[in-house]
C-alpha cells in the first residue's frame, strides 16, 4: 500500500520511503524535546543513514526512480518538502535540484504527472513539489499549468485534486479537504521570513 494506492500498489516506493525517513527524524525530534537524548541520537542517526542509502538505491541517471526496483520510471518526490520545512536536511539540496530539472522535461499543458505510469496528477502534491524549486522560474513552471487548468479545465466541479494533465478532465475525487495542501506555499514563505528575521525555526520552537 502507498499513499497514492489509487494509482496502483507499488512496493519499495521511493517517495513514500522519504516520508518514512522523515518520520524517524521527527521521532528523534520528539525524543529530544522529552530530553531522551540517547533515543534522539539513535533515531537521528538512523534517519541520516537511510537518507544516504536512499540516494544510492533510487538514483537513475538524471533523476530518481518511482520504486527502488523499478528501472526506467520516475515520480514526483513531493515528500521531500518536509525535509526542508521541518529543518531536518537529511537529503542534500542536489537531490531536489536533480528532480526539479527532470520535472521540467515532463510538464504537460495542465501540470506535472504524478509519475511515469499515467498522465494524471494530484493537485495538492503537485504544489508540494513546486515548493522544492530553487528558482522562481521552476516554481512558476509547475504552478502556471495548474492555474491554467483551474481556468480552462472542462470538469466544472468543486475543486478536484485528481485530474488529467493533458485533457484537464477530472479523474476522480472532488471537494476533499486535502486540497488545503495548496496553501503550503504560505507555510514555506513563513519559514523563510522567520529565517530573515533570525528567529528560531527549528522543530519544536514556539514560532
Amino acid at each position: 500500500m502507498t499513499t497514492d494506492d489509487f494509482a496502483g500498489h507499488v512496493a519499495h516506493n521511493a517517495n513514500l520511503s522519504i516520508k518514512a525517513i522523515e518520520a524517524l527524524a521527527a521521532y528523534a525530534d520528539l525524543a529530544h524535546l522529552l530530553k531522551q537524548g540517547d533515543v534522539a541520537s539513535e533515531y537521528k542517526t538512523s534517519a541520516k543513514k537511510m537518507a544516504e542509502k536512499w540516494i544510492v538505491m533510487a538514483q537513475e541517471g538524471d533523476h530518481y526512480k518511482l520504486a527502488f526496483n523499478s528501472p526506467d520510471t520516475w515520480s514526483q518526490k513531493y515528500n521531500l518538502v518536509w525535509d526542508d520545512l521541518l529543518g531536518y536536511d537529511l537529503f542534500p539540496k542536489s537531490v531536489r535540484e536533480t528532480e526539479l530539472k527532470f520535472y521540467m522535461t515532463k510538464l504537460n499543458r495542465y501540470g506535472l504527472p504524478l509519475d511515469s505510469r499515467a498522465d494524471y496528477t494530484k493537485l495538492d502534491w503537485s504544489v508540494w513539489t513546486a515548493i522544492l524549486a530553487s528558482t522562481s522560474e521552476q516554481f512558476n513552471a509547475i504552478i502556471d499549468p495548474i492555474y491554467r487548468w483551474t481556468s480552462e479545465g472542462p470538469s466544472r466541479v468543486p475543486l478536484t485534486d485528481w485530474y488529467d494533465t493533458k485533457t484537464g478532465k477530472q479523474v476522480g475525487f472532488q471537494a476533499r479537504s486535502v486540497v488545503g495542501g495548496v496553501f503550503i506555499k504560505a507555510l514555506a514563505d513563513r519559514k523563510l521570513t522567520a529565517k530573515w528575521q533570525n528567529k528560531d525555526t527549528s522543530p519544536g520552537s514556539k514560532q
